[in-house]
């Protein structure tokens, strides 16, 4: 009895010192790839859509009432083509107002024009009669002094001659003085009442403006992309009000698009503008490159626009879902392999490496270096040659071993 309890014993110690079964997955459910020496690209992916390049939106100037609409969506527009007709009773009379009050001013300005130079006329003619006044008076006063000398005229008749030419002196001076004056003046109320006149026209002209802008023309030559309320906001239909200032019509260009992609925060570091891009539209890829960079992150993404610079695919069309990847980097000569499912830059990892047979497969520790979309770049651990799995194996992390069918 003493013997059989002994062989139980070293039976158990034998079984517990046993290593538990390698777990066996099924090679479909895998994903395995080699590691391999050479160039590796650094590549960062991010989705978006195809926006155009130029986009006018058409407001409203002023708030009216939409009478009709003229255009559709999606129809070919020229600059001037007309979307939509506005009514607004309060612009109407506004322009007619200012128009009148440019008439009236005009009016007042072609008077008063006439009304300073029949001024200067008439003081024309009071400095000829003053001129004559003074010329007569001035010789009667030279041949008082010849006659008072003969004895022929009294002395206060002679006095009051020249009293009298003195005082036609005088006027005729003033005369001039005045016409002067006169003609120096007209000149400068002109230009007032000229300047008033054309403030006038200005006004009128403005609000005319306002009242032909209730006529919504596209402005440009493109596609009409949207009628709204707003940008984004609700159809617009006959009867709405819109206020000042709305956006009502969207005008692009669909042969001008650019993509606009999100790229994570946490791989936007290295872009820079010209990096060379591709954009997968689904129906076709499009090369392109980096054409502006969103100074600020929103929601963990950082927007990047891609110009396009290849010919569009068929079907391209602004909001269109597309892809887009940007090549950040080339490494020359460098180990790489596939991207595993976990890992970040730098880290040490375990990936599973294969036997040479291919039904087994030990986990061996591995530090990478910097990641692509598909690719990372191997630092140690792994050579050229060796295949690796890279598919999640987080649920076999208490085994360092597993077999593959």
């Amino acid at each position: 009895m003493a013997t059989g309890l002994t062989v139980a014993v070293a039976f158990t110690g034998l079984l517990m010192g046993l290593r538990p079964a390698a777990p066996t997955l099924d090679r479909g459910a895998v994903t395995v790839d080699s590691v391999r020496f050479g160039d590796m690209v650094r590549e960062v992916r991010g989705p978006g859509t195809l926006v155009a390049e130029h986009i006018r939106w058409i407001p409203a100037v002023v708030s009216a009432r939409v009478d009709r609409l003229v255009a559709h969506v999606g129809q070919a527009v020229t600059p001037t083509t007309v979307i939509a007709e506005l009514s607004n009773p309060d612009v109407d009379i506004q322009a007619m107002q200012a128009q009148q009050a440019y008439n009236d001013a005009r009016a007042q300005l072609a008077a008063s024009e006439l009304g300073l130079q029949r001024g200067l006329l008439e003081q024309e003619a009071e400095v000829a009669a003053a001129n004559t006044a003074h010329v007569v008076a001035a010789h009667r006063a030279r041949g008082a002094d010849s006659i008072f000398a003969r004895g022929l005229m009294a002395a206060a008749e002679r006095d009051g001659l020249k009293a009298t030419a003195e005082e036609a002196a005088v006027r005729f001076r003033v005369a001039q003085r005045t016409l002067e004056l006169l003609r120096a003046s007209i000149e400068p109320q002109i230009a007032v009442q000229t300047q008033s006149v054309e403030r006038l026209r200005q006004i009128a002209a403005f609000r005319e403006s306002l009242k032909a802008a209730m006529v919504l023309r596209a402005g440009d030559a493109g596609t009409l992309q949207e009628l709204s309320a707003g940008a984004g906001g609700p159809l617009l239909e006959p009867g709405q009000w819109v206020n000042a200032g709305m956006a009502l019509a969207k005008v692009v260009q669909p042969g001008r698009l650019k993509a606009v992609v999100r790229i994570p925060e946490t791989q936007a570091k290295d872009l820079a503008i010209g990096l060379g891009a591709t954009v997968d539209t689904r129906n076709g890829v499009v090369s392109g490159h980096v054409s502006r960079i969103d100074p600020a992150s929103s929601g963990g993404t950082v927007t990047v626009d891609i110009a396009l610079d290849g010919p569009l695919p068929a079907g391209a069309r602004p909001d269109l879902g597309v892809d887009g990847v940007i090549q950040v980097q080339k490494l020359p000569a460098v180990l790489y392999t596939g991207r595993p499912a976990t890992g970040a830059d730098g880290a040490v990892v375990g990936l599973f490496r294969l036997d040479e047979d291919g039904h087994t497969a030990q986990r061996v520790p591995v530090r990478l270096g910097v990641s692509s979309v598909n690719a990372v770049q191997v630092l140690a651990g792994l050579k050229a040659g060796d295949r690796v799995i890279l598919s999640d194996m987080s649920q076999w992390d208490n085994t360092d071993r597993v077999r593959i069918r």
